[in-house]
């Protein structure tokens, strides 16, 4: 006797023989009839789900969030509620550009995605490892992507259609000195840094608004590769993100990540050097110090990284009381375009997939659609519409969000007229020692490499704009003549 569960069909029914197609005679052909391939074979075509436009290649983990400072001050939010508070949450950390089958060890922005599974709902921070982003206005995002990925003729990646983007976009500046720095090549999840990059709100119990910045730094070490160094890591393995995340919590080293916030009293946006919505653009820590308000830990690895990982459908929009929004541009644009983004990969009830959904009751009135594989009422079947006389789930005003004070006309205006597009990258490539400096130029003139000379010269004068040593040093390393500034 054996303990040996049978194998069964999807609806249930037992196999008899899992090694052998039903064939007409030992030489003949495979038979219409033989459903029980025929549901292999179907299931396999359908294994695979359209993977996402950016983002594709992630590795992710489950954990935990626990509150060290108190905070209650700027924000209700309940996950901030008291000291020693723990919240379960999940990370997913991702490169930008490559598809699923892309090495992990490649240049390029990494996503720092968290979903925190409060009392409240579920708090998505979809984020990356670096402060800012290469555009400011959601127009221009899906041509910016296109220049990430491939050539519609070529088919392959292509550095004069990156390059073009960014020598015709000065606000991209500070990102690609970011991305070609030392910081742009992470040697592992665990030793970057995780920001919200955006703009966010905090509103407390009395109504408060408070702008608000997130930063996750990594108590493993920063520790980088160069580009000689990926290349030889990514000739022995493509997935070594993967290994080092899933290998160390395997091995019980649980990564940690402290987290602080940059507050900015609602008022003072108004009065700020540079816009405060402006997600090219940083805070200077000594305008808006760092406030630590807790611990990240990821302790947990996914049992299974299809249903765990590559379902983990993060939004921005997935927000809990005492945490808001702000007139940030982008982060208003991904308030619409993460969740779409998700009902066309997953479906439209894939806050209802096990690793999206919240930890509390939930209580709405969508209807049916593909895959309603839950519960399909509220409780009582009489109660399927809003406002109702039948005990149904109602609003409740004590949730009211203050509003946000905003004036000015509708209208599409210029962001690039009057903006400095040069000071903060400018003051960031002048912390570089002598030595990141010199990588800063090989990085970007490798990057370089077949770009028109003409697309060179126009990039070469942003850097010069920036710090007249950062275009002389790129010049140099390009064999090319010092920029003219206009």
């Amino acid at each position: 006797m054996t303990d040996r569960k049978t194998m069964t069909t999807s609806a249930g029914a037992p196999i008899a023989d899992n090694q052998n197609s039903m064939t007409a005679g030992e030489r003949g052909p495979v038979l219409m009839q033989d459903w029980q391939l025929i549901e292999k074979l179907a299931h396999q075509n359908r294994e695979r789900i359209p993977e996402r436009v950016v983002h594709a290649k992630g590795w992710g983990a489950h954990g935990t969030f626990t509150v060290t400072h108190d905070i209650a001050s700027y924000s209700r939010a309940k996950i901030f509620g008291e000291v020693g508070k723990q919240t379960p949450m999940l990370a997913r950390f991702s490169t930008v550009a490559g598809e699923q089958g892309a090495a992990d060890a490649e240049r390029d922005v990494r996503g720092f995605a968290l979903k925190f599974y409060t009392e409240e709902g579920n708090w998505d921070l979809v984020g990356n490892n670096t402060p800012v982003f290469f555009v400011r206005d959601p127009l221009k995002f899906p041509d910016f992507i296109h220049t990430q990925k491939r050539h519609p003729r070529t088919n392959m990646r292509s550095p004069m259609a990156m390059w073009d983007f960014w020598s015709l976009s000065p606000e991209s500046l500070h990102q690609v000195t970011i991305l070609m720095s030392d910081r742009g090549l992470p040697v592992a999840p665990m030793n970057m840094n995780g920001y919200g990059s955006h703009t966010y709100s905090f509103w407390n119990a009395e109504g408060e608004r408070f702008w608000v910045k997130f930063h996750f730094k990594t108590q493993q070490g920063h520790k980088h590769f160069t580009n000689a160094e990926a290349a030889e890591v990514i000739g022995e393995s493509r997935e070594t993100y993967q290994e080092e995340l899933f290998g160390g919590i395997e091995r019980g080293e649980f990564p940690k990540w402290t987290v602080y916030v940059q507050i900015m009293p609602e008022a003072d946006a108004d009065t700020t050097t540079y816009n405060p919505f402006d997600l090219t653009k940083v805070w200077p820590h000594g305008e808006y110090p760092l406030i630590q308000v807790g611990e990240m830990e990821l302790n947990r690895n996914a049992d299974n990284y299809f249903a765990e990982i590559e379902q983990a459908a993060f939004s921005p929009s997935n927000s809990v009381p005492g945490i808001g929004f702000s007139p940030d541009k982008m982060l208003q644009a991904r308030l619409f375009s993460y969740a779409d983004a998700h009902r066309y990969r997953l479906g439209t009830h894939y806050e209802a997939l096990p690793v999206n959904a919240p930890k509390c009751p939930v209580h709405h009135y969508h209807k049916d659609g593909a895959m309603r594989f839950f519960q399909n009422d509220t409780g009582n079947p009489d109660a399927y519409y809003e406002p109702n006389s039948v005990d149904g789930p109602s609003d409740d005003a004590s949730f009211a969000e203050p509003p946000i004070r905003i004036s000015g006309d509708a209208d599409r205006f210029n962001h690039r007229d009057g903006n400095d597009d040069y000071t903060q990258p400018g003051n960031l490539f002048r912390m570089f020692d002598d030595d990141h400096k010199e990588r800063l130029f090989d990085n970007i003139a490798a990057a370089m490499e077949g770009v028109p000379d003409e697309i060179k010269q126009r990039q070469l004068v942003h850097f010069y704009r920036a710090d007249p040593a950062y275009g002389i040093g790129v010049a140099a390393k390009l064999g090319l003549p010092i920029p003219e500034d206009d």
